[in-house]
């Protein structure tokens, strides 16, 4: 092994360690919000502001990420994000000892707002480290890390917090309102200890990075080609343009991204309530989260052997839209079991995207790249938007969880629109 590849494989370790953590963290939601729709007592569109308050943290903080990114170096800003991260756990201490739902969102929100800092740190990071046409075989192994993270995060959350689900939902139809009261606390409780201990481990993860080996890289310089893509896929170095708005291939990716995300937070965020309406169990339904993440590993892992030797990323985009209409209705026509899976398959369409959209959008940026990737994570308030649509349709009496679903449909189409044409255009 020569030592230019250790040197790029020791970043890419650290890396691949952030992500398995903050992966962790952000998966967790699934679980959260069907633990605090009984603990707090809430309707589904409720429940799902736990996804609203943790993903509108990145469009709020991503420029001002940016800002802090340019002020500290990747680096410090990354050390800096888990920290934001650890305070934002510690939030859910108060938040449980007096069950108040606005603590627990605040806590979700300053988590995101370390996580959009880590975000738009990790991700040019990761697509800069190394050849520009296999960035998305790169964040393919984050995404891994991530994925794998989220597989066990809904499943060791639920273990802790709902081992007794279906017991203590009829339990809580029986109590008086005092009984009841006394039971949700002890429910809300159930919280402060693995917050806790995250917020440990955040803390020393983010002093590991302090002192890690990781290089500080420089972006201001002209970003590589894409081998393999078109030539025509974009705006060519930055040249002449003096507005991160003057880059089609930008724009139209953060709209694709924007709605890329939100299919998959409802993917993973509602499996478990859609579950529940389909009359299965709590004590099943509090792990569907994981069988979307288990979906999204083996997508990763199709897109770490295929791109860029056999596919094109945006080709991969192309087919992953193509499977996210198809899986969609399936799983609006169809019930059960069998609806929840196509549900948990949209991990698999899902998989590809954040790898294929990201260096798509970010190619040619040149010294525009810590903006372009500040707008990019902004665009992850998809997942706080769409959910919550998403919610208040599910709660209409006349359209309920599964026809709900039907939005997802035309996010996948303008998606597939930016991989076959959007992210070719290279001037308005």
């Amino acid at each position: 092994m020569t030592q230019s590849t250790k040197s790029n494989l020791a970043p890419i370790f650290i890396l691949g360690a952030l992500f398995f953590i903050f992966g962790f963290v952000t998966w967790l939601n699934g679980t959260l919000i069907q633990y605090l729709k009984i603990a707090c007592e809430l309707n589904t569109f409720q429940s799902l502001l736990v996804a609203f308050a943790f993903y509108i943290s990145y469009f709020v903080m991503a420029l001002p990420s940016s800002w802090v990114l340019q002020k500290t170096g990747f680096k410090k800003g990354m050390m800096l994000g888990l920290l934001v991260m650890a305070v934002g756990a510690l939030f859910f201490i108060p938040a449980a000892n007096t069950r108040t739902y606005e603590l627990f969102l605040l806590g979700l929100f300053v988590i995101g707002t370390g996580l959009s800092i880590l975000q738009t740190a990790s991700n040019p990071y990761i697509t800069i480290v190394g050849p520009i046409e296999s960035a998305a075989a790169r964040i393919s192994v984050m995404g891994i890390c991530n994925k794998v993270a989220g597989v066990l995060a809904p499943i060791i959350l639920g273990a802790i917090v709902l081992s007794d689900a279906d017991v203590l939902v009829k339990e809580l139809q029986q109590l008086d309102e005092a009984q009841k009261i006394i039971r949700l606390d002890e429910l809300a409780s159930r919280v402060i200890f693995p917050y806790t201990m995250m917020a440990v481990a955040l803390v020393v993860l983010a002093m590991m990075v302090r002192f890690s080996p990781l290089p500080e890289i420089e972006t201001e310089a002209a970003a590589p080609s894409l081998k393999g893509e078109e030539k025509n896929a974009g705006p060519l170095q930055g040249g002449g343009q003096i507005n991160i708005f003057q880059f089609p291939n930008l724009v139209l990716g953060v709209i694709a991204l924007f709605l890329y995300v939100g299919v998959e937070v409802i993917a993973g965020d509602t499996i478990g309530g859609y579950g529940q309406s389909q009359d299965i169990p709590l004590s099943e339904t509090k792990n569907f989260t994981a069988y979307t993440l288990i979906a999204m590993v083996i997508g990763y892992i199709i897109g770490i052997i295929t791109i860029p030797k056999f596919i094109s990323q945006s080709k991969a985009l192309a087919v992953s839209a193509i499977i996210g209409v198809l899986f969609s209705i399936l799983a609006i026509v169809t019930h059960g079991y069998v609806s929840v899976l196509f549900i948990a398959l949209l991990g698999l369409a899902n998989a590809l995207m954040w790898p294929a959209i990201w260096p798509l959008a970010i190619h040619g940026l040149g010294k525009f790249t810590k903006t372009g990737s500040a707008l990019l994570i902004m665009a992850i308030a998809g997942g706080a938007t769409l959910p919550l649509l998403y919610g208040k349709l599910a709660d209409i009496a006349s359209i309920g969880h599964q026809q709900a679903y039907w939005i997802m449909v035309p996010c996948y189409l303008i998606i597939l629109f930016y991989s076959i044409k959007g992210y070719k255009i290279s001037k308005w």
